[in-house]
């Protein structure tokens, strides 16, 4: 990639002319000029920033940021955090953020990017608040064994002070401890717990991936990326889990003259961890990527430009306004901003859907699909899900619906669980099939215009009290759910009997069933964890067919061991299911909207 000037005659004569351009993208500002300014010149753009600050409509959506603090008096943290909402875990410890971190996180978790938002001049509208709760001390480190009680308290501290707001934790805070490929640790089952809460108030938690931390090198990319496994706590099951990519890759400094981008354009960052290599009966990690800017080499040598980084808040606006941030801690802020304007947009709608409507609009990019090939095998698909996860979040996809792209939101319960009291067993008991309303003509009409399913299922689970469960398939999670699609040429019944099939089967460790074939990309892969997500393509008049999708029941603790008289309890989940016309501009949305008002769902 080049920085090219020229006017737009200039730069479109040059693509005509040259087979070697495959791509022109407008230049963006680097944010390494805001940083260079003097900090009255920071000021004033800060205080112009302000100036057009919509501030949100209400308190009743935060991101938490559990970090080092925050300096709550920055001009532009002061308008959505609250004294009252800035926390510290030991009473003994200083208030403030003197290690700077924390309020990085929490510039980027209100505003995202900041550099487009200083460079514009329109309104800018924030749809939440922030609240801090300090958990790391200004000077030495946690007690490794306290991780997990730490975490819980400081969320007690927030949930105490504010009970009734919807929320979002975010945390890119990880450790090397315990960090034994994507085993559940005393920690990570500490925040599944937390998530899981009792069943009823479950908790949206994000963490990071954690970062390849020292000896970066562009040969070792992305080699090392695939070896180097995500930190603990962020095995944990029922979070959202933020690994970093970038789009950045234009080099302004004149310092950094004849330097290369570590990462292409739309890949994963340099220091970004995966689970390549962790064994598959672990949850695919990370779920999503975001922006967490990249890395430039020369030779050997290996730096960080401020060029290729995101734009943030400074934790002492005395000396300095904005700073840059990178790496996974960026990506998690990102992603919290994500999720509070997603929370904000639909305050009713419960954790698990907001962690789903996250998972189930993110996309891979071109550099990220090129890596699957046209035929993708097993491990072509393996290695682009546990590095990437499902792609990149986009806040369009999760709440806008259009014309030729439908997604619809079911939030339901099921009891996965009875007991027999003939045999005193404990059995799986129910399967909900939900009916799509599905614009069955305009589908028809499409014939062989090929369309594109989604499916996302997302729930939390309860982590075993005991460790040595953990190493079993079935026995850390207290139950697993699945979603099976019925078929264009099946009938209900035979629908049913595919479950129930499948069901048997993974009960007997084979597997489910209704993975790999009939044009999923992902299959069976996709059953690891408590979040699971999967395209189908075909024609039109197929999809037009399948009409059902069943959410079913599979073990976990709750079914081996009885004695916690777990099974009679009832559990959440949400459904999202979308369909697009890949190529077609049919009007899908229509139809649908006006059958929406019919009962779409038969529990069995």
């Amino acid at each position: 990639m080049r920085l090219v000037f020229g006017d737009e005659i200039t730069i479109a004569r040059l693509f005509l002319n040259s087979d070697a351009i495959a791509e022109i993208r407008r230049a963006k500002d680097s944010p390494s000029l805001f940083v260079r300014w003097s900090n009255v010149e920071q000021a004033a753009w800060a205080t112009d920033l302000v100036g057009r600050l919509n501030g949100p409509k209400s308190t009743d959506v935060a991101v938490c940021i559990l970090d080092t603090g925050v300096t709550q008096a920055h001009p532009l943290l002061a308008p959505a955090l609250d004294a009252a909402d800035v926390h510290v875990y030991d009473p003994g410890w200083p208030g403030g953020d003197t290690r700077g971190h924390g309020t990085n996180m929490a510039g980027a978790a209100l505003y995202g990017d900041l550099m487009p938002l200083l460079a514009g001049n329109g309104a800018v509208s924030l749809t939440h608040v922030l609240e801090s709760v300090k958990v790391l001390p200004d000077v030495g480190e946690n007690e490794p064994r306290l991780y997990g009680a730490i975490t819980l308290e400081s969320i007690a501290r927030v949930e105490v002070q504010e009970p009734d707001r919807r929320r979002a934790f975010c945390m890119a805070v990880t450790s090397d401890v315990e960090n034994d490929r994507g085993r559940p640790s005393s920690w990570s089952a500490a925040i599944d717990q937390l998530s899981f809460g009792d069943g009823k108030t479950p908790r949206l938690v994000l963490i990071s991936a954690g970062n390849i931390r020292e000896g970066l090198s562009k040969v070792d990319y992305p080699a090392r990326n695939e070896t180097e496994p995500i930190e603990n706590p962020a095995q944990a099951w029922n979070v959202i889990t933020v690994g970093a990519c970038t789009e950045k890759a234009i080099l302004v400094d004149p310092t950094y003259a004849g330097w290369e981008p570590v990462s292409p354009v739309g890949d994963l960052s340099p220091t970004s961890r995966t689970s390549l290599m962790w064994d598959k009966k672990w949850p695919i990690k990370p779920d999503v990527v975001l922006e967490g800017g990249n890395w430039a080499a020369l030779g050997d040598q290996c730096d960080c430009p401020d060029d290729l980084g995101l734009l943030t808040t400074y934790h002492d606006p005395t000396t300095r306004h904005f700073d840059i941030f990178r790496d996974t801690s960026a990506a998690t802020a990102m992603a919290g901003n994500l999720a509070g304007k997603i929370i904000a947009s639909a305050p009713d709608r419960w954790p698990e859907t907001i962690r789903a409507l996250i998972v189930h609009s993110a996309e891979w990019t071109p550099a990220m699909r090129e890596q699957l090939g046209a035929n993708p095998s097993e491990e072509q698909r393996k290695i682009v899900l546990r590095k990437y996860g499902y792609g990149v979040p986009s806040y369009e996809r999760a709440v806008f619906s259009s014309l030729n792209d439908l997604t619809l939101i079911a939030e339901d319960t099921l009891q996965p669980l009875w007991k027999d009291e003939e045999d005193g067993k404990v059995k799986s008991r129910h399967m909900n099939l939900h009916q799509l309303p599905w614009p069955r003509t305009e589908l028809e009409q499409l014939a062989e215009t090929e369309v594109e399913l989604r499916v996302t299922l997302s729930y939390f689970v309860e982590p075993n009290p005991g460790e040595r469960g953990w190493l079993r398939r079935h026995r850390y999670p207290s139950h697993g759910l699945r979603f099976a699609v019925k078929r264009s040429l099946e009938s209900v019944d035979a629908f049913r009997q595919r479950i129930n099939a499948a069901v048997a089967a993974e009960e007997e460790g084979i597997g489910a069933m209704d993975g790999g074939p009939d044009n999923w990309l992902l299959g069976r892969m996709r059953d690891a964890g408590s979040v699971h997500s999967d395209y189908w393509r075909g024609t039109a008049v197929d999809l037009a067919q399948r009409s059902a999708i069943g959410v079913y029941p599979v073990g976990g603790w709750w079914k081996e061991n009885p004695a916690h008289e777990r099974y009679n309890r009832l559990v959440r989940y949400s459904l999202i299911v979308s369909i697009r016309a890949v190529n077609g501009n049919v009007d899908i949305y229509t139809p649908v909207r006006v059958q929406i008002a019919a009962p779409i769902q038969i529990p069995t």
